[in-house]
């Protein structure tokens, strides 16, 4: 029995995945799953343990590049319903790991919450912003957690407080199958001062992408005490390009993909800008891109 025939109503087969990534490039994966609530989630997952089907989970498809050729395996979306829900006690706001940063910002800014404003702009899902602590000098999102709830690839949940939880740049120690929801936090402050605050940072970081009708994502971490993008421009790759990708005129840490741009080519480039920086400036950037 497959995974399509056991949950025949909540899964595809060969589902093309460049529609679900923000790059809109990749091949297909074997099985996409869209459970509908928990207990359709436990289930996929003990069957996939028990079957040894690899499982991947896909948030808002932003910090990814999906390879060209077809995955094995079961990708899993959570989208809808319990998986998407906000709610506030108090100081702390509980976010399902499958809402979207912004629509977590926009409900603490509205309950006059204040800790996340500055991360406008930040696509993605709520889950992956704290696994990958998504953030900048402003701020970082795991500076706000204090709990959250993870599913094991048995379907069992825990609970991991913020004692229990490393948070680095641009990553976390968060490496469960399933982020179901995060505790944040917060801070009381008026919404108007948090308008002003939240407005002031989507500005700043706007001007220091690429364009928002560009299909781009970031490349590398930023070493201790550099900026990627520094180091990328001094090593002469001003939009440097290889096939459709192409670094970014308005910030060199970012790939832009141009029509027809495939997976091979963004993985070139990627393994170019490594070596010229290295060559030119001394310094092996480390890839945050995440690649299937």
């Amino acid at each position: 029995m497959t995974l399509a025939d056991a949950f025949p109503h909540i899964t595809t087969c060969r589902e093309p995945l460049a529609p679900q990534t923000h790059l809109k490039i990749g091949g297909p994966v074997d099985f996409f799953v869209q459970p509908r609530d928990g207990e359709e989630l436990r289930a996929v997952l003990r069957f996939c343990k028990t079957n040894r089907v690899p499982v991947r989970m896909l948030g808002g498809g932003y910090n990814l590049l999906v390879q060209d050729d077809p995955i094995p395996g079961a990708v899993m979306r959570l989208s809808g319903g319990e998986f998407t829900k906000i709610e506030t006690h108090g100081k702390t706001v509980r976010a399902a790991g499958g809402a979207g940063l912004y629509d977590l910002i926009a409900h603490c800014v509205t309950a006059g919450l204040g800790g996340l404003e500055t991360l406008v702009g930040i696509r993605g899902s709520v889950g992956d912003s704290v696994r990958c602590n998504v953030g900048d000098r402003t701020g970082e999102i795991g500076s706000r957690v204090r709990r959250v709830g993870v599913l094991h690839d048995d379907g069992t949940e825990h609970v991991r407080t913020r004692d229990e939880l490393t948070f680095g740049q641009h990553k976390s120690d968060l490496d469960e199958p399933v982020i179901l929801w995060v505790d944040f936090e917060l801070a009381t402050e008026p919404t108007p001062q948090l308008l002003k605050r939240m407005r002031r940072a989507w500005v700043q970081r706007k001007s220091t992408e690429p364009l928002t009708l560009q299909n781009a994502v970031r490349l590398f971490r930023d070493p201790p005490g550099q900026l990627a993008a520094r180091l990328i421009e001094r090593a002469g790759l001003i939009r440097y390009r290889i096939g459709g990708a192409e670094l970014s005129d308005r910030n060199a840490n970012y790939a832009v993909a141009h029509p027809g741009t495939t997976a091979r080519d963004i993985v070139k480039l990627i393994a170019a800008v490594q070596e010229n920086v290295k060559q030119h400036c001394g310094v092996e950037l480390e890839r945050e891109l995440n690649v299937w």
